[in-house]
């Protein structure tokens, strides 16, 4: 039997993240793997911890090279300063 209620007050539900927080996590996660490799071509599968929390970086950088056509370019322009191939 399942016990669904309401949240009590002294439980906290996770805020939802919407895409731009998501957006600025994996950059942090770039901008991290880029300073400690001195560039931006991870493998497709590479994760990289940012502040305990598991990124994958890989695949942020493989999607959103395949999806560079959709991109703002205030999101390109961050990507490109990290040295971004296109």
């Amino acid at each position: 039997m399942l016990h669904i209620g309401p949240v009590e007050p002294d439980e906290h539900a996770p805020a939802p993240r919407t895409q731009a927080y998501k957006w600025a996590a994996n950059v942090r996660a770039a901008r991290q793997f880029h300073a400690r490799e001195g560039h931006l071509q991870p493998y497709r599968k590479a994760m990289e911890v940012v502040d305990g929390v598991e990124h994958k970086i890989g695949m942020f950088v493989d999607n959103t090279r395949r999806r560079a056509d959709k991109l703002s370019p205030q999101r390109r322009q961050e990507l490109t300063e990290l040295g971004m191939r296109w």
